[in-house]
């Protein structure tokens, strides 16, 4: 399996209605950065387990960025 991205930094993220629009603005490149870098890992086995990991890692990034975009359309 390729590199294990460490998703840890995420875990103690200060909640996103308490950030202002800079550091959502930041926190979205830096997630963009991190499913960038996922991408280049993706696995070539759509059926192996380490596909199904790699998956549910996406989705979790892909989910946040979405959580990101509508904060900052509500601080509009």
């Amino acid at each position: 399996m390729a590199d294990i991205i460490d998703f840890s930094q995420y875990a103690q993220t200060p909640g996103l209605d308490s950030m202002d629009r800079e550091g959502l603005s930041a926190f979205l490149r830096d997630v963009r950065a991190q499913i960038a870098r996922l991408d280049e890992e993706e696995p070539g086995d759509m059926e192996s387990e380490e596909y199904e990991i790699w998956g549910d890692r996406h989705e979790e990034l892909e989910d946040l960025a979405d959580e990101i975009l509508d904060r900052l359309d509500e601080l509009d």
